[in-house]
Parts: C-alpha cells; structure tokens; sequence
C-alpha cells in the first residue's frame, strides 16, 4: 500500500508507552459516553460559557448560567474534567476550557462531524456487527426500509437531513475552487455530473465559466431535489437532470451530447467494488480519447496528518451501517485497481485540494 509518509511512523511502529496505550484503551470502552459527554456540553453552552470566563468558572455559577440540576452540572463536569476537555483550579474549584474543548467548539469541520455522527449514525452504529456480517446497512432500518440510505435522503427527519447535508457539502465545498479550475483548463464547456446530488457542484460550474452546460445524472428523487435547489439561481437554465439508477448495470449514461468532462466527486465511495468498477465502465463507453473522467475523492492513504486518515477510515463505518453496506472511502492502490478493471487509466492525481484532504484522479480511455 502506498501511504503518505507523513503517516507511517503512527501507522507503522508503536509510538505509546504501555502506560499511554492503556489510557487510550480505557477512553475507547468508553467512547459512547465520552462523544454524548462532549456532544451535551456543547448543545447546554457549557464550553461556550467557560470559553468565554477570563477566572473560570465554578459548578455552582454554570448551574446558575444553565438552569440545569446541580447533579447534571456536577457529571458534565466531572466526566469532561478526566476526558481532557475541561481543566480545574484545584485552589478554587473553578472551572476552564482546555485546548481539546476549545476545538470541540470552535472547529467546524469538528462540529459537522459531531452532528453527523449523532444525528445520523449513532443508533445505526449499534448495529454495524449485523452490517459487516450480512453486507447490508443494517442500522438503517430505524430511519426507514430503503436499501440505501440515498433513496430515503427525500425522507428522513428534517434534523438528519440537515446534519447529512452539512456533513456531505462540507467536504466537498472547499475544494471546489481548485477542481473548477483543473476541470475547465483545456477549455471544457460541457459536464457530465455523475451523482451530482443537490446541484451544488453545478451551479459552481455555470457561475465559474458562463458557457458550461451541466447534466446531472443522479436518481430521480435526486434529481426533484436537484431541481428544486437551483430553481431561480443563476445559470439554473444551463444546469440538466436525468433521473437514472446507477446500480442497475442496464442503465446508460446519456449520450445523445457529447460531454467534455464527467465528474464524479465523493461518489464512488457510495458504492462496492463490483459496483465502481460497472459504473466506470459505463462511463468509458461515452468516452473518446479527447475527454476526461475526473474523480474526486478524500483517499485516506494520500492525507498528510493522521487526524485526517483516522476520521474517512472511521466514515467508512457509516457507508457499511448506515448507507448501503458494501463501500467505504478507499485508498489509492484500489481506486486505480478499479479505474484500470473499467478500461481507463489514470493520468494525472491532483493533491493536497481545499483544504488538503481532496485528490482528483484525471482519467483517459485506454490505447
């Protein structure tokens, strides 16, 4: 496996006394209640309130700021206390925000994961053995019976749909600037956007260059909230739907236009192997050897910061309980095992987009 080497020491050699490992050990058997923890002293304004506090801040005087009981303040703290995320003055029994509570806060990549995590994933995950026995996201049924979670996006409780959303546009968003800019190089004016989900991407596209005419293919439900979203934005003319199901090997893309670019960006990370690789192939059938098929992904073997390569190793959880069971976020040597199963080759890897975690895979037909 190819691996960045700013991650190999973490990832190749024991770094921890047996002192520090056993710690770490106790804070993961007890990761529920440590997430909730934090979770509620974010959603009560307790770090906020200690944030702000120049001398810290006593039980009694977050008690008054809160309205909650004395016991909840006194457990809140208590347990925030030994997790790292609040510190104490033994002297005066006041409490402060520490560094790792200042990043629970204020980071907002950090509070999308938070509510991603909770108001997503977080029943689902109790039954993610049942998902990798029987290849099926099997934590979905609480939300609904859809055989992904991509046909019940429409559906799902308004609270999940937004801390979904946010989570999935967050990282995309910022690396968007970049990719326009590679995508649009050679002079491109049309885009085949595969799972263009809400037209996010599209309208980026018609706003950078006034020309560029998108096609979004995406499942029909997709496509009525696509629609919906871009309706009365500029350049929402030049931005195309059509409705398909990308797992049914049947279904081809359209190709009644020729089309400059297909993009496919964090969307073969929803999908297994057997299913990339179909859907790849697909997509070479439209293609010549003057067009390009881009793929942008978070590879979690190309990230330079072992933060970065720990949270996509940690979603690739939520992909098996929660939104179909069979993919996750892949590394480098896979996703071009499966770009050259399809009949393409990848010519170029954009790295290090946004804000450092996005790679672009620019592929060509083979011969």
């Amino acid at each position: 496996m190819t691996i960045h080497p700013n991650l190999l020491p973490s990832l190749s050699q024991e770094s921890r006394s047996a002192r520090e490992a056993q710690s770490l050990a106790h804070i993961i058997s007890f990761g529920p209640v440590v997430f909730q923890t934090a979770r509620l002293m974010i959603r009560y304004g307790i770090f906020a309130l200690l944030d702000k506090s120049e001398k810290g801040m006593t039980e009694q005087e977050v008690q008054q700021a809160t309205d909650l009981s004395r016991y909840a303040v006194k457990c809140l703290l208590e347990a925030s206390l030994t997790t790292g995320t609040v510190l104490i003055d033994a002297d005066t029994d006041r409490y402060r925000l520490s560094k790792t509570g200042w990043f629970l806060l204020n980071d907002p990549l950090i509070r999308v994961d938070i509510d991603f995590n909770h108001d997503v994933n977080y029943e689902g995950w109790f039954h993610l053995d049942k998902s990798l026995e029987e290849g099926r996201p099997a934590g979905l049924e609480h939300f609904g019976n859809w055989p992904t979670i991509y046909e019940g996006l429409s559906e799902l409780p308004e609270q999940v749909q937004k801390s979904w959303f946010a989570f999935d546009h967050y990282y995309s968003d910022h690396s968007f600037d970049e990719a326009l800019a590679i995508l649009f190089a050679g002079g491109a004016k049309h885009v085949l956007d595969v799972g263009g989900n809400t037209g996010r991407f599209a309208l980026r596209c018609v706003a950078y260059n006034e020309q560029a005419q998108v096609t979004i293919c995406d499942l029909p439900q997709q496509i009525g909230m696509m629609r919906r979203a871009v309706e009365g934005h500029p350049g929402a003319e030049r931005i195309h739907g059509e409705g398909m199901n990308l797992l049914d090997e049947q279904s081809r893309f359209p190709a009644d236009e020729r089309y400059d670019i297909i993009w496919m960006s964090q969307f073969l990370d929803c999908f297994s192997e057997e299913q990339i690789v179909s859907i790849l192939r697909r997509a070479a059938t439209i293609m010549d050897q003057d067009n390009r098929l881009y793929i942008m992904e978070t590879l979690w073997d190309r990230q330079k910061y072992l933060p970065a390569a720990f949270a996509l190793t940690q979603i690739s959880l939520y992909f098996t309980a929660l939104a179909n069971g069979n993919s996750k976020m892949y590394n480098t040597d896979d996703m071009t095992r499966l770009v050259e199963t399809a009949g393409l080759e990848v010519e170029t890897i954009h790295d290090n987009l946004g804000m450092g975690g996005h790679s672009i895979l620019a592929c060509k037909r083979k011969g």
